[in-house]
């Protein structure tokens, strides 16, 4: 398998030695965590790295929380300022027009990427070999994401692998509950408990089990007895009815029609590579509050960790999942937004199956040690705070080798110019070293807007 092509490295101690960076494929099996500030160049890297992984034929699905990572639509095989144009505005404090900005863009663009030995046969070879979507739940910018479909969309899972069917199916039931501000606990909500049994008969049965095909049966439950109690014992009647009046307010309302449209919530058709592309998933959710951010990859990376958990064991990279940004979906206990469980668990699991995970983010306090501690590459860019500092040195405290001390990284990750890392790999013998990550074959213009979106997949605006 073609290794990684990350950029220049030089060591950290000793006279410099520029060096390409190769990095083996199966090194991200054990997962990766990219940290630093605003402007450090935590994007670019990971952009570099879902390329590279492209470039080697390894399916990737990107989670984007900031609208940057959907720059993937914009892989232009050529260095033509034209190609460029329609994505570039002058500046009001410039003379430049936007075709002359396109030209300089160009120029910067090609000779970048020369300097890495790329050329417009290689952009040509990507854009040909790569199939680039993105799905933006909620909105039609991308393409839309049916985010309930393991509740209202029958799988072959239920004939297959059950577990994974009522693990998905949980999932979808306790985004619902949490819209309708109710407890979302799989184990302790006896409201959670009745729509799970409700649903899985009528999914196992091959019946819909869609939100208005259940109301009648919450009011009037096809079921005797839930657990050792009667069913009106489990849930009253009066709290069945007021349960269902709440779901059909919710099915009335027009803004959770979009939650019901589009493309079914399947990982394992996403991560298939077709007509010999490899597939790149970019699920973006920067137009979503914080809220719903929470609740939509709750239920996605709960689906990721069901599809993994059905995958063959292997010690080869199979799969990438690239999550940019996780502030606030990973953070220390006692906090458990509906993202952490998967996430933790992925980072503990994923490995055996051969998929690798890359997490990135500005602010390593705000991560959860375990998930930390499961990283066997680290990315490290400039860290301002000596809390930041210190806790990404904790976390690698069992790699620092010999000739390396805590407190050289410690001032190294002060003093670190933009788009220069600390590169730590457990695997490699070489210790610590300093990367400059190589050009972006995409073009990097910034956060895509909903209507950019559209655009540059094509889509009438």
């Amino acid at each position: 398998m073609r290794p990684l092509y990350l950029g220049t490295t030089l060591p950290l101690n000793g006279s410099p030695r520029p060096e390409p960076m190769h990095v083996p494929p199966h090194h991200l099996v054990t997962h990766g965590a990219v940290v630093g500030m605003t402007g450090s160049g935590k994007t670019g890297l990971l952009m570099v790295m879902v390329e590279e992984a492209l470039r080697a034929s390894v399916p990737v699905l990107v989670i984007d929380v900031k609208g940057d990572l959907p720059n993937l639509l914009l892989s232009f095989p050529s260095f033509d300022p034209s190609v460029i144009a329609p994505w570039v505005e002058p500046s009001p404090a410039s003379a430049e027009t936007a075709s002359d900005v396109a030209v300089r863009l160009a120029s910067e663009r090609r000779r970048g990427l020369e300097a890495f030995r790329f050329g417009e046969g290689e952009l040509a070879d990507f854009a040909r070999r790569t199939a680039v979507r993105v799905i933006t739940p909620g909105a039609d910018a991308g393409e839309l994401l049916h985010v309930l479909s393991a509740l209202e969309r029958r799988s072959a899972r239920w004939d297959t692998d059950l577990d994974g069917a009522r693990a998905a199916l949980s999932a979808a039931i306790s985004l619902i509950l949490r819209l309708l501000g109710r407890d979302p606990d799989p184990a302790r909500s006896r409201e959670h408990v009745l729509l799970a049994l409700l649903a899985e008969r009528r999914l196992r049965a091959g019946e819909p089990a869609d939100i208005g095909a259940l109301l009648p049966e919450i009011v009037d439950p096809p079921l005797d007895s839930i657990g050792a109690l009667s069913t009106d014992a489990f849930l009253s009647k009066r709290a069945r009815k007021d349960l269902a009046a709440s779901l059909n307010s919710l099915l009335a309302s027009p803004s959770f029609a979009s939650w019901r449209q589009g493309s079914t919530l399947d990982v394992a058709s996403w991560m298939t590579p077709a007509n010999g592309r490899t597939p790149a998933t970019v699920i973006s959710v920067a137009h979503l509050d914080d809220d719903e951010r929470a609740l939509v990859l709750g239920v996605l990376l709960e689906e990721i960790l069901s599809w993994v958990r059905c995958l063959p064991g292997s010690q080869h990279l199979k799969a990438l999942i690239v999550f940019d940004e996780t502030y606030g979906f990973l953070p220390p206990h006692p906090a458990s937004p509906p993202t952490k469980r998967p996430l933790v668990a992925l980072m503990k699991q994923a490995r055996a199956f051969g998929v690798g995970v890359v997490i990135a983010t500005q602010n390593p306090m705000d991560l959860d040690y375990r998930a930390l501690g499961n990283a066997g590459f680290w990315a490290l860019g400039r860290l301002q705070t000596d809390a930041d500092r210190e806790r990404v040195i904790e976390g690698l405290a069992n790699e620092v080798r010999a000739g390396e001390s805590a407190e050289q990284l410690a001032d190294i990750l002060k003093q670190l110019a933009p788009r220069w890392f600390v590169v730590r790999d457990v695997h490699s013998k070489r210790g610590s070293v300093l990367l400059q990550p190589r050009w972006t074959m995409s073009f990097m213009r910034g956060p895509m807007t909903r209507h950019e979106i559209k655009r540059a997949r094509g889509a009438p605006t």
